[in-house]
């Protein structure tokens, strides 16, 4: 606030609001088998890992954007996106390369025992809990999906 920068402040006060919304939503969900208030308050909170599948969230809402406007050749609007994409990657893990994504997939599929794309399921979803928030789903799909002989 005090910088001046009122991209970064912008920026964050919608990330802040996201993260308020998701809070609003998982505290309606619970509100259904939660009756006590305060109980329902401390629950409804979000944790550090939500919190960043939030900014990942608005991350990927940039990434897909700054596709629309550049198909669209609105290239001063895709710049504008691809500064705030930025922005919000400082406030995440650093991603990890295809490299290291590849050798994380190969461990789980020698793992598992995976043999074919009839295991993608299961090796996403470890893949995807041991890499949370380090790699981009996309990502680490093509790259199961590839090692799997698809």
């Amino acid at each position: 606030m005090k910088s001046g920068d009122q991209i970064k402040r912008l920026l964050l006060g919608m990330v802040l609001t996201a993260v308020k919304n998701r809070e609003l939503s998982k505290r309606s969900q619970l509100s259904k088998t939660i009756t006590d208030s305060t109980e329902l308050e401390k629950q409804s909170r979000l944790n550090d890992d939500e919190v960043l599948a939030v900014i990942a969230g608005e991350v990927k809402k940039r990434k897909e954007s700054i596709e629309q406007f550049s198909a669209g050749h609105r290239p001063e609007l895709a710049e504008k996106e691809k500064a705030e994409m930025e922005l919000l990657l400082k406030y995440l893990p650093t991603q990890l390369s295809d490299d290291a994504v590849r050798a994380e997939v190969g461990k789980v599929i020698s793992e598992t025992g995976a043999e074919n794309i009839k295991a993608l399921g299961k090796v996403m979803s470890q893949v995807m809990a041991r890499l949370k928030g380090r790699a981009d789903g996309n990502t680490v799909s093509r790259i199961v999906k590839e090692q799997l002989g698809q």
